[in-house]
């Protein structure tokens, strides 16, 4: 958790706002019924100032989450790309974490959101890694939930939407309460899935390996970028599904998002993994320091600069 510091604006409905006025309706039908599509991003600082890393990916994929759950954003990719550098700008943190959300609105109640007008606000705060800076440098112990990876019968995956985040803010709590810093979820089919707000990579004799998007995972962005260092490093890569015991066994495990960044996963249900060196994992995580502080040319096209 974070607790927030207040900044001087947030984008809201097509403007900035002050931090303290960007106030919705205690009966807005997405806080009832969490019928709200939401992005996490983050802007870096760089060698030329502020930078919001893979920020056309990741409105595409609100687009997309919108579109799955019928929702008209009102606002297009380029709209919301200069709303973000604006509120960056505006704000002045040269680090931050960005949050993108549409929801339903107040003037309807009932489970369809149909009549309810859509709002789309746009908040960023300083924050460091989720899993902690701890957690990046030694890595973190885990646990296998008894909560189980919400199935796409259910509700989309590939939509990030907040009603899915219930399930993961149950398997997160299940593993405070028993010690250990995140969860993993399986599917309905025992396979792997992901942590409640992350992906995960497994490698094995100097193979990469994560589930496919029909394990009932979030497509990550960070996932995507990982896949293609590995590719650019001559790191072998496939998607494919594993087993709980396929944890326990990996030479290393990994996870990996915005929030998260690449943190290695020391040990799963007390038992260690690996040697403890994370040999792949530490190439993976400096070239992606590298990547989203500007370091690199190659992968310069992801950085969007606040100019």
């Amino acid at each position: 958790m974070v607790a927030l510091r207040p900044l001087a604006k947030i984008w809201m409905n097509g403007r900035l706002v002050d931090w303290d006025k960007a106030e919705v309706h205690v009966l807005s039908h997405g806080l009832h019924y969490a019928y709200a599509v939401f992005e996490g991003i983050r802007s870096y600082d760089t060698p030329q100032g502020a930078a919001v890393f893979r920020l056309k990916e990741h409105l595409v994929r609100l687009e997309n989450s919108a579109k799955v759950y019928r929702m008209k954003l009102g606002y297009s990719v380029e709209e919301l790309t200069r709303a973000i550098m604006d509120l960056v700008k505006a704000n002045g943190l040269p680090e931050s974490y960005l949050r993108p959300i549409a929801f339903s609105g107040y003037g309807t109640m009932g489970l369809s959101p149909v009549g309810a007008p859509v709002n789309v606000a746009v908040a960023n705060w300083e924050w460091g890694p989720y899993l902690g800076a701890e957690g990046i440098d030694r890595g973190i112990r885990a646990t296998v939930s008894s909560w189980v990876r919400i199935d796409s019968r259910s509700l989309p995956p590939q939509a990030k939407c907040a009603a899915n985040y219930a399930n993961g803010a149950l398997a997160k709590m299940e593993a405070a309460a028993g010690g250990y810093e995140e969860a993993i979820l399986l599917n309905n089919e025992g396979l792997v899935a992901e942590g409640p707000g992350e992906n995960i990579f497994r490698i094995k004799e100097g193979v990469l390996s994560t589930p496919p998007a029909s394990s009932g995972i979030l497509r990550g962005i960070t996932r995507d970028s990982v896949i293609r260092f590995a590719r650019d490093l001559g790191i072998g890569f496939q998607r494919t599904d594993f087993t709980r015991e396929e944890l326990f066994t990996a030479d290393e495990l990994f996870f990996c998002g915005t929030a998260a960044g690449i943190t290695p996963i020391r040990e799963v249900d007390g038992r260690p993994i690996g040697s403890g060196d994370y040999p792949v994992t530490r190439r993976l995580q400096k070239l992606y320091e590298d990547t989203v502080h500007g370091r690199i040319d190659r992968y310069r096209e992801w950085l969007t600069y606040a100019r």
